[in-house]
């Protein structure tokens, strides 16, 4: 990879995609805390293990394998970290998930990595991600706050809001997208910041309730 290559953001889900994150240091342990976010099996392999992994492990939140890795193991997996902090290593894991058309991040090592991290906010289905391809990090970490400011919190309540709404517009409005078009619109024009404020679960019902019968 040279400095000309970007990454194409996006969304994978690890759903039954086995992760395997080699190492099992501070490094480690903050890929593993990412991975965990979006609920993938996680097996970490490292002879030596941060407390915090210990615990994960004690939760039944990751598998771990207290030993050295062994080649070519990383083939086996779906998504391949490796953080080992031992150059040797962290070719050799590159080299075996390569071999095998594995997705693999090497930290710290942009030019083998298949895919990177970004800084990522959650708001419920929501997902707003910052990457700088690898090259200013810092940034994206310093974005992510501000990104912190545009969606605050009360927009977990509204994104719930807004995945009900178009399921139910969805059934309510089956081959009519000309319906559905103004549906969405009326949701997207209300001051649902006033709203989430003023009315209550029945009343915030009923309003929905209101937008999806609009076209009629």
């Amino acid at each position: 990879m040279d400095g000309n290559d970007q990454f194409m953001p996006i969304s994978v889900s690890l759903k039954d995609r086995r992760c395997m994150v080699v190492g099992g240091g501070i490094s480690a342990l903050r890929e593993v805390e990412r991975l965990l976010e979006c609920g993938g099996p996680i097996t970490v392999v490292a002879p030596k293990l941060h407390e915090k992994l210990d615990f994960f492990a004690s939760r039944k939140m990751i598998t771990v394998e207290k030993r050295e890795y062994r080649s070519p193991e990383a083939g086996d997996y779906g998504l391949v970290v490796s953080a080992s902090d031992d150059a040797g290593v962290d070719q050799q894991v590159h080299a075996d998930a390569k071999r095998a058309g594995v997705l693999v991040n090497v930290v710290g090592d942009l030019s083998r990595c298949d895919f990177l991290f970004p800084a990522v906010l959650r708001r419920d289905c929501l997902t707003a991600a910052i990457s700088t391809d690898g090259k200013a990090s810092f940034v994206s970490g310093h974005l992510r706050v501000v990104l912190d400011n545009i969606f605050p919190e009360h927009w977990k309540r509204l994104m719930k809001l807004a995945a009900s709404f178009q399921s139910r517009v969805e059934s309510r409005w089956v081959g009519d997208p000309a319906k559905k078009d103004i549906c969405y619109s009326e949701f997207l024009e209300a001051d649902w910041k006033k709203m989430l404020d003023d009315l209550s679960d029945e009343q915030m019902e009923d309003e929905l309730t209101r937008l999806l019968e609009m076209p009629q």
